[in-house]
């Protein structure tokens, strides 16, 4: 599998300031993308005056959160203990998963890191842009954090994305104190979290058998469908990994195509031919986000997954057709195109 480019991801290119060197760098380097690019900045900011979704008193509670994000990020990395303990690979696995639950993630599993879970050059931020990344760990530990339901179901409105930059946060605390937690014994780890990334969490997330990827784009997880956010800590201690599974989410996602017909954006892909991974249109589902100013949700708010589906028809979701018809018709009988909360929560009135 071919290694991603931080510089290419949406997030990064947002960030290359019209007449700066690494904007210049950029477009000369990909100026097929310069056009829809200047584009998109010229949009009013996430979350700012001008988008649709604007509230003086409550928008800013996304922006807090991301800069509170951006202020922690310098301690992802660390000194480890001077010397090395040796340990039980079984029990720090089980420690390590305990530990990560007790501080409130759902979902955790581990994976030997491959090339491919690592961005090839780094590009979200100004002082490390382009540089290769070399440095890798053996083992990653990731994990997920559920994401408010009800304020999910109220997207694509501001308590959505309050929602989503509450489990940036909560995934940054844990990754924090897994990573702080394993240098104590003398070995390396770092906490890979929003803004500051190594490796590409879902890809990762995928192969430590916390899910499958869906049509959406997006990892969906048998408890939670994609209602989570994904945290990764990278370490050689030595560590039991995890296989992944398949359940049958691409076989569901050719029979549902919910999200397909519901994105704002069209940006999700209507085609029901044998791929690997659907990718979308990231461009329009960003345009949607700087318009709405959230970050919208809708493909998760829609999705069958999100709400439960029991572990009888789990698992028999990949290899029965009429159980999966079975579960659209419910959901639909249940909810129409989707559950919906119109009204925002009493503490944000």
């Amino acid at each position: 599998m071919k290694k991603i480019d931080e510089r290419d991801i949406m997030f990064a290119r947002m960030n290359y300031k019209e007449g700066s060197e690494i904007y210049n760098d950029y477009y000369s380097r990909n100026p097929h993308l310069k056009e829809v690019d200047d584009s998109l900045r010229s949009l009013p900011a996430m979350g700012g005056e001008g988008s649709v979704t604007f509230n003086k008193i409550n928008s800013p509670m996304v922006d807090a959160a991301f800069k509170y994000l951006n202020d922690v990020r310098q301690f992802s990395e660390g000194q480890a203990a001077q010397n090395i303990v040796e340990t039980d690979p079984i029990v720090m696995t089980e420690r390590i998963k305990g530990l990560a639950k007790f501080y409130n993630a759902k979902l955790v599993g581990i994976t030997e890191m491959r090339d491919y879970h690592y961005y090839s050059h780094r590009g979200r931020h100004e002082e490390n842009y382009g540089e290769e990344i070399n440095k890798m760990h053996k083992y990653g530990i990731v994990f997920a954090v559920a994401m408010d339901k009800e304020m999910i179901m109220r997207a694509p409105k501001l308590p959505e994305s309050i929602a989503v930059v509450k489990g940036y946060v909560e995934a940054a605390t844990i990754g924090m104190m897994l990573s702080y937690y394993i240098r104590e014994f003398g070995y390396d780890a770092r906490n890979h979290m929003d803004g500051n990334y190594l490796v590409v969490a879902p890809l990762a997330a995928r192969d430590a058998g916390l899910g499958e990827f869906g049509r959406n784009g997006l990892l969906i997880t048998k408890e939670y469908g994609a209602c989570v956010r994904l945290g990764v800590v990278t370490t050689d201690m030595p560590l039991i990994a995890d296989i992944s599974e398949d359940f049958g989410v691409k076989e569901f996602c050719l029979d549902c195509g919910r999200c397909s017909k519901t994105c704002p954006g069209k940006a999700i892909s209507a085609e029901d031919e044998s791929i690997s991974r659907w990718k979308i249109n990231a461009e329009e589902c960003y345009r949607r986000w700087r318009s709405l100013g959230t970050d919208c949700g809708l493909c998760i708010a829609n999705c069958p997954f999100t709400y439960g589906i029991s572990e009888d028809l789990i698992s028999d979701i990949k290899s029965s057709a009429e159980t999966r018809q079975n579960i659209l018709k419910n959901f639909e009988e249940k909810y129409g195109i989707r559950p919906i909360i119109r009204e925002e929560p009493e503490w944000m009135k």
